[in-house]
């Protein structure tokens, strides 16, 4: 069975808890911090360590301790909270964090995290960008909306169409940096060639869920926080909610369910399914979002385009 690690990320420093040992360390987030911990903690293959995304500052020790051999897995920081609360556990330190979550890797055992190195790395924080800058577009929108004053207007036109321009750009590199990469082109190609499903979905895919293609149907639906969580007691049957998961690839999931049920007859006819069933369209569409999640991960598992698979035919 695996030892599991748990640690606490922030910028500068890693608390670090060994539930095996019941032992306890604190070092730098860098790369002399990752040598101390994994000598001090003989940390080798049977290890899982565990981790919270924390904006990005998990990145950095991903990488060290997979360089060293290490399985690391990445978990969603609410269900590790919602695991602390179920657990009794209500206070709040790097220490504590620390250890709550290598409770929650014993518990949930979760996969070890692909690592995002090279062409999708770059592709990751060419998308974060690109979020970034449509983010302050719509804040900029909204706010030209309500303005009155002609100079004002003005300058903020001008300002929301350098973002605008910039955006474009930003989605230019985008694609070249796909085109550049072989694996990736491949891969965007055999993506592409389902109806609905645009660049954005698919560098999205690309960048932020690299293990698509490697895992079946449910662990990919779960990965993304696609699969449906049943809330039900006794007689009662409640309604199915989704939540967790890698959260930035669910909106361009959706907008290519929202294509898809109008373009794509295949998939138009599922959802024209699921209404005359009597699911609400909301609903409707998260099943898309699953099913389309689910066949690309076929596709790229078997390496067959949209046209060769069997209901296509």
């Amino acid at each position: 069975m695996d030892r599991v690690v748990g640690i606490d990320v922030s910028k500068a420093r890693l608390d670090v808890y060994d539930l095996a040992g019941d032992r306890r360390l604190a070092a730098g987030n860098d790369e002399a911090g990752i040598a101390v911990l994994v000598d001090q903690l003989g940390l080798g293959a049977e290890h899982l360590v565990v981790m919270e995304a924390s904006g990005g500052y998990e990145r950095q020790p991903q990488r060290l301790l997979s360089a060293r051999g290490l399985r690391v897995a990445i978990v969603n920081a609410a269900r590790v909270r919602d695991f602390a609360r179920a657990s009794g556990r209500l206070a709040k330190t790097d220490r504590v964090d620390a250890e709550v979550i290598a409770r929650y890797g014993a518990f949930a055992r979760p996969l070890p995290t692909a690592l995002v190195t090279g062409a999708r790395q770059v592709l990751a924080e060419l998308l974060a960008y690109r979020r970034q800058l449509t983010t302050e577009i719509t804040a900029r929108s909204q706010q030209l909306g309500h303005l009155v004053t002609p100079a004002l207007r003005q300058r903020a036109g001008a300002a929301l169409e350098g973002l605008r321009a910039e955006r474009r750009e930003v989605t230019r590199l985008i694609g070249q940096t796909i085109t550049a990469d072989r694996s990736l082109a491949d891969a965007a190609t055999l993506l592409q060639s389902m109806p609905g499903v645009g660049p954005v979905l698919v560098a999205t895919l690309l960048a932020l869920l690299p293990e698509l293609g490697t895992l079946d149907r449910r662990q990919i639906a779960s990965l993304v926080g696609v699969a449906p969580i049943a809330r039900d007691s006794g007689t009662r049957q409640g309604r199915r909610l989704i939540r967790g998961g890698r959260r930035q690839v669910r909106p361009p999931l959706y907008m290519a369910a929202l294509v898809a049920s109008r373009s794509n007859p295949t998939l138009s006819a599922t959802y024209a399914r699921l209404l005359d069933h009597g699911k609400p369209p909301k609903l409707a569409l998260v099943a898309l979002m699953r099913k389309i999640l689910i066949t690309l991960n076929a596709m790229l598992r078997n390496d067959t385009s949209w046209q060769h698979l069997p209901h296509t035919a």
